[in-house]
């Protein structure tokens, strides 16, 4: 039986001194505020915002919950911060490298403190000002290697990590790349289910691949009820990628180890009982000084037509990288939008102001809304508001409702109001607010308020 050696970084470990700092650098355009050196900081909590009904919590060390809603529909577990914090080898991010230099396999896996000491090694944490992308950036300077990702959130196509791979030599380099995200739920678990029977969740989990086009499918065998009675889980939460060729996919953590010891893994196609990951693994060549570019989307709440829409996609020859990477950008220019009508933008001679006004009234107008497009009201939201407020007053009145033209001003409610001989149907008329945007993400740091 053959042996393979590989090595990490030097044979004697050496650690520096390192101070964090803090300044804007521009990347593709866009203003970001970096923090070198962030891994010498405490771990600290980030809320990462999106102009939907994303929720992402992240901490400085990458330990990461996600989803969209609400806390029982999510892609990673929702925790405590203190947890999450705690969880970041397991949940979320991932990647091993094994680098072959001067006849030696050698093994980097960012962002990880197994191996501190061994590589010299700079974390970087970049955040836009906009508030809704975050990059995580390792260099490790004895490899000539630089490797990032971010997390961005698509309406389209839910949670979008993207990854870069830099070459900052100038030789050929040859990788092996294992990416990927781990722990991911499958659709039907409540926060509550999770938290207190994780142990029991594991063994209704059913993680399966697509092989043809490398879509994983996270779900229950059957959602989890105390009750006599058949309950199917007839949907799932999905994770795809792009941008690397010829890959190998996993669907589990099972493989990790073998990785990383220099073991070959083979594709996973059906896992059962075990926690749901998403790995894919490809060789690579990079050229000197340049760099190479791929991406893992998930999503929660998938139904089969959604499933099959998304399968159409893959198998086509469309432009599906650009299409996705268009769609998290329409979601900053619309997050822009809904920030501006609440005066959320200035300018001064200061960014570090421009940045605080900005976070401040768009956290504001993510708990109280906006008064969009001049107080207009849509007519389908008032008569949801109707429905949810007072069935009996709805169903009174829906004659009324189903009148209204698409959307109309507030006078033409005050109006409808006044001619109104029911009482209870007035004071629900001047109560209603056509406020857009107003959402309560659950901060993890406050568990109560979900």
């Amino acid at each position: 039986m053959s042996i393979k050696k590989i090595f990490i970084g030097n044979v004697k470990a050496s650690f520096d001194k390192k101070e964090a700092k803090g300044n804007y650098v521009n990347i593709d355009n866009e203003l970001f505020y970096k923090i070198e050196n962030s891994d010498t900081l405490r771990p600290f909590f980030m809320s990462i915002v999106s102009d939907t009904n994303h929720w992402l919590f992240v901490s400085s060390n990458g330990g990461i919950s996600a989803g969209r809603k609400n806390s029982d529909t999510a892609l990673f577990p929702y925790y405590t911060d203190d947890k999450i914090i705690e969880s970041a080898k397991n949940t979320g991010s991932k990647t091993i490298l094994q680098i072959q230099q001067d006849n030696k396999t050698f093994l980097w896996e960012p962002f990880s403190d197994k191996y501190e000491g061994f590589y010299e090694i700079k974390r970087n944490l970049y955040k836009n000002t906009y508030g809704n992308k975050i990059i995580f950036e390792e260099v490790n300077k004895d490899l000539g290697l630089t490797f990032r990702y971010q997390w961005n959130s698509s309406n389209l196509f839910g949670f979008v990590r993207k990854s870069t791979l830099i070459n900052n030599t100038h030789l050929l380099c040859r990788i092996t790349v294992l990416d990927g995200i781990q722990n991911i739920l499958p659709y039907g678990l409540s926060a509550d289910l999770q938290n207190s029977f994780s142990n029991l969740v594991d063994a209704y989990k059913k993680n399966e691949l697509e092989s043809e086009i490398g879509l994983g499918i996270y779900a229950l065998s059957a959602i989890i009820i105390d009750k006599p009675e058949p309950s199917e889980a007839l949907k799932a939460n999905i994770a795809w990628s792009l941008g690397l060729e010829n890959a190998t996919h996993l669907i589990s953590s099972l493989q990790l180890n073998n990785f990383r010891k220099g073991f070959p893994i083979n594709q996973e196609t059906d896992i059962k009982a075990e926690k749901g990951a998403y790995f894919i693994s490809s060789d690579l060549i990079l050229k000197a000084d340049s760099e190479k570019n791929w991406m893992i989307m998930a999503n929660v709440n998938q139904g089969p037509s959604q499933v099959v829409e998304i399968a159409k996609k893959l198998k086509s020859k469309t432009d599906l990288f650009n299409e996705v990477l268009n769609d998290v950008e329409l979601g900053t220019e619309n997050l822009i939008k809904l920030t501006s009508a609440a005066d959320g933008l200035q300018l001064v001679n200061d960014p570090l102001q421009n940045s605080r006004h900005f976070s401040n009234v768009l956290f504001n107008i993510m708990r109280g809304g906006i008064f969009d497009d001049n107080y207009q009201i849509e007519a389908d939201d008032f008569s949801k508001y109707f429905q949810k407020a007072n069935k009996t007053v709805h169903q009174q009145n829906q004659d009324l409702l189903l009148q209204l033209p698409s959307s109309f001003p507030l006078k033409k409610l005050r109006e409808i109001a006044l001619q109104s001989e029911d009482s209870d149907f007035k004071r629900l008329c001047f109560e209603y607010m056509p406020l857009k945007f107003s959402r309560r993400h659950g901060d993890p740091s406050r568990p109560w308020n979900k």
